[in-house]
């Protein structure tokens, strides 16, 4: 009757030696390669190349392939294993760090077309692992209000780092169009096609100081209503505003760049 209770002591036994010999076995293949054996840091690599994954997936909503994310974030762990010092602790605490650095510093240095503050540029990873992490737990796209609540976060500096995205990885005119069943059709076979939305992008490029001059909640709510095509109720409901402020905002703002750009201001 002691063959039940008796086998799960030794399974429980087996797997607490297992684990602990799977410790030792990480730090006997950092000590052999520290003595000059390549194929140690090949299992590590190999070993720790699942954790890898899951950390350049962290950023799969921005214009990067996974596979150059994830050769990014292998370069990290080479360097890791390559730093590493016993006398850190267990080595996953100081390669994880590690790899998120190389994650970051390949954002930060060859993917931007424009100069975009370094501040920006944090809020901008910041935002894309927090839509991630949103989308899966809410089962749809997260909208700026629940990214604000989750990073902790203003909405404008949602907005703004969604925004910055526009000045990341610029896309080829030979890029296939996105949604588009015909994947022979490219971005560039689309520029005749009139969009509403032109018009708006138009006048932000001619009026860029003026626009940039504007306060951040004022350019959130001309974003939110002619790029994302909200209404103004739903744009009072993303910012926190009553829906007549958000009225008066957009008036204001759109008198103010009339004005930049020369015309009339707008009646009511």
């Amino acid at each position: 009757m002691k063959a039940g209770p008796e086998r799960d002591a030794a399974n429980g036994a087996a797997q607490a030696l297992a684990s602990r010999s799977a410790a030792e076995s990480e730090q006997q293949l950092l000590l052999r390669y520290r003595a000059g054996d390549s194929r140690a840091r090949d299992e590590l690599v190999r070993r720790f190349l699942p954790m890898t994954r899951r950390l350049a997936g962290r950023y799969r909503h921005t214009a990067e392939s996974q596979d150059d994310l994830e050769q990014v974030a292998s370069m990290g762990l080479i360097k890791a294993i390559e730093r590493y010092d016993p006398d850190r602790g267990p080595f996953v605490r100081y390669a994880v760090p590690n790899i998120m650095g190389e994650l970051k510093r390949h954002f930060r240095d060859k993917g931007w077309g424009m100069h975009v503050p370094r501040s920006v540029q944090e809020r901008f990873l910041e935002v894309n692992e927090a839509m991630d992490e949103l989308s899966g737990r809410l089962g749809r796209s997260p909208r700026p209000k629940d990214i604000a609540e989750y990073t902790g976060l203003s909405i404008e500096e949602v907005v703004e780092a969604l925004e910055a995205s526009t000045a990341y990885s610029p896309v080829t005119l030979d890029a296939p169009h996105p949604g588009d069943g015909d994947t022979d059709r490219t971005l560039g076979d689309s520029l005749g096609e009139e969009d509403p939305r032109y018009a708006f992008v138009d006048l932000g490029q001619a009026l860029s100081p003026a626009f940039r001059a504007l306060p951040v909640r004022e350019r959130t709510i001309l974003k939110l209503r002619f790029i994302d095509d909200l209404t103004q109720s739903e744009i009072a409901e993303q910012v926190g505003l009553s829906q007549m402020h958000v009225s008066r905002l957009l008036r204001r703002s759109l008198d103010r760049l009339g004005a930049a750009a020369g015309g009339p201001p707008r009646d009511g």
